[in-house]
């Protein structure tokens, strides 16, 4: 009895969101032991994170984006609003050829923004409705069970979820843009030399298998809300 009871009761839609959660642990697991292993190199130019960064935005011209040093592990990011790049702690000060190609990575944003690099423009326009549309789907999928006959709540929420899964494809051009942006500037401005740029280049592509992975489980996650109540207006 008690295993018949759990048999039916088990949802095989999770197997979906299992998958997805291992996708993800993997890539978080090999873009931390690949930037671990590369930050214990230095670089040959004994530039930090923050100097390549100078130097590799001078080079493009940007000379009115500011750098900031911020806490935390790897959290760096480019703000196109205030036209600021924020260096993490292991980047901002680090010497390593990890450091240095996270840095030229997020330089890579700032230069998309100079050329006006559409998907970075897509992706900014539909960050406030992908936020909107994550935190209001699962509540308003609820109110629809809740209602049983509200298929339209049901379908709503499945679209607004689709709007956070649009924003994570549309990162994907975005991200892999700037990390082929930053491997060809740091070879021609000289910063990274010979082996060096082959290393960074796995730090970045370890990096952007994380927003596969995120892109990867969103689909999946809309997919078994689809298989789970997608239906239910034609029952």
């Amino acid at each position: 009895m008690p295993y018949g009871y759990y048999y039916r009761y088990w949802d095989p839609t999770y197997i979906l969101v299992i998958i997805g959660v291992i996708i993800s642990l993997w890539a978080s697991a090999k873009v931390k032991t690949t930037y671990s292993k590369y930050s214990r190199v230095r670089s040959m130019s004994g530039l930090t994170g923050a100097q390549a960064a100078e130097r590799i935005l001078h080079s493009a011209g940007l000379y009115d984006v500011r750098i900031e040093h911020i806490s935390g592990d790897l959290t760096d990011h480019y703000d196109p609003k205030n036209r600021v790049l924020r260096l993490s702690d292991t980047v901002y000060g680090s010497a390593s050829v990890a450091a240095v190609g996270v840095a030229a990575h997020e330089c890579g944003h700032a230069v998309q923004d100079q050329k006006d690099y559409a998907p970075l423009r897509i992706r900014n326009s539909l960050v406030p409705v992908a936020n909107f549309g994550t935190m209001a789907a699962w509540p308003i999928i609820i109110i629809g069970l809740i209602f049983g006959s509200s298929h339209f709540l049901v379908n709503l929420g499945i679209l607004l979820f689709s709007l956070g899964v649009l924003f994570q494809l549309v990162t994907l051009p975005v991200e892999f843009d700037a990390s082929s942006r930053a491997i060809q500037i740091l070879g021609n401005t000289g910063i990274l030399y010979g082996d060096e740029i082959r290393q960074t280049r796995k730090v970045l592509n370890a990096a952007a298998m994380t927003y596969v992975a995120a892109a990867a489980a969103s689909i999946l996650s809309l997919l078994r809300l689809i298989l789970l109540f997608g239906g239910r207006d034609r029952d």
